[in-house]
């Protein structure tokens, strides 16, 4: 029986439209070496892209769409989606900033295909994505039924090992497998900055055989799979850039988790 929580998407999306303007202007996510040309894209996930010239590719909670309009500036055709509004609303002011076009929908994902009526070479999220879901079965339909006959899922996501753990990363203090839903109540987000007012988030933990399983059951096949030491963002307590670019958290070195990768094609 899947654990929801009733009101989790209307304090979801307020959370992160309060994130938004925050997140816009950080140094964290330097909107300002963006827009001179810089891409947001990690390693990791370029490499499992590959070319997108020409492409038509669908972005999973896009957030304000850095990492959309950087596989614009590759040549793709990109449709972003997200929750938040007001994420939304930066994403299309920043395509106009950079002269680049991309189509942004705000909805919840799982109703997406009432906004959507169209079939991708390539579906795409990224990191800190499926947490803000209760159904991944849902979701992975959702994957399948935007993707072409010879198209590809790429999905970069943090380790759900280190969700196990509290804020200070001390103890082991939520499942690692899904639970009841975990609401926490922040004052801060990831990012530098304060946000206006608190935050507060309502999240699901999901095991990587919960992944695997839902993309499988929604006729998908996994065609690779790594897991990585370092995270490519410094969000961790106690973290340290171990070699560039690569964060891990200081006390554990490159004995843990942080980040796993996938690459899904249809079955035929």
């Amino acid at each position: 029986m899947m654990s929801l929580h009733p009101d989790y998407l209307e304090k979801n999306r307020n959370s992160w439209n309060k994130r938004a303007e925050l997140h816009f202007n950080s140094r964290f996510y330097d909107v300002k070496g963006f827009l001179k040309g810089k891409s947001s894209l990690k390693s990791i996930e370029l490499g499992l892209l590959g070319d997108v010239r020409g492409k038509k590719v669908l972005h999973l909670q896009c957030h304000f769409g850095q990492d959309s309009l950087s596989l614009a500036r590759m040549g793709a055709e990109v449709t972003g989606i997200d929750l938040s509004d007001k994420a939304i609303d930066y994403a299309r002011k920043l395509a106009q900033q950079i002269q680049h076009d991309a189509t942004f929908i705000c909805c919840d994902i799982y109703d997406l295909p009432n906004h959507l009526h169209e079939k991708f070479d390539i579906v795409f999220a990224s990191y800190g994505t499926i947490g803000w879901l209760p159904d991944l079965n849902q979701w992975a339909y959702i994957v399948s039924h935007f993707m072409k006959a010879d198209g590809k899922f790429v999905f970069v996501e943090f380790h759900p090992y280190i969700w196990m753990f509290d804020d200070d990363l001390n103890e082991i203090t939520y499942n690692y497998f899904k639970d009841t839903p975990i609401v926490a109540i922040k004052d801060l987000s990831y990012t530098d900055g304060k946000p206006d007012g608190q935050l507060t988030d309502i999240s699901w933990n999901h095991s990587l055989s919960e992944v695997i399983r839902s993309l499988i059951g929604s006729g998908l096949q996994i065609q690779s799979f790594e897991e990585f030491d370092y995270s490519p963002y410094d969000i961790f307590v106690g973290s340290m850039e171990a070699e560039n670019g690569k964060f891990r958290i200081k006390k554990w070195g490159n004995k843990i988790p942080l980040v796993y990768s996938l690459v899904a094609t249809k079955s035929q």
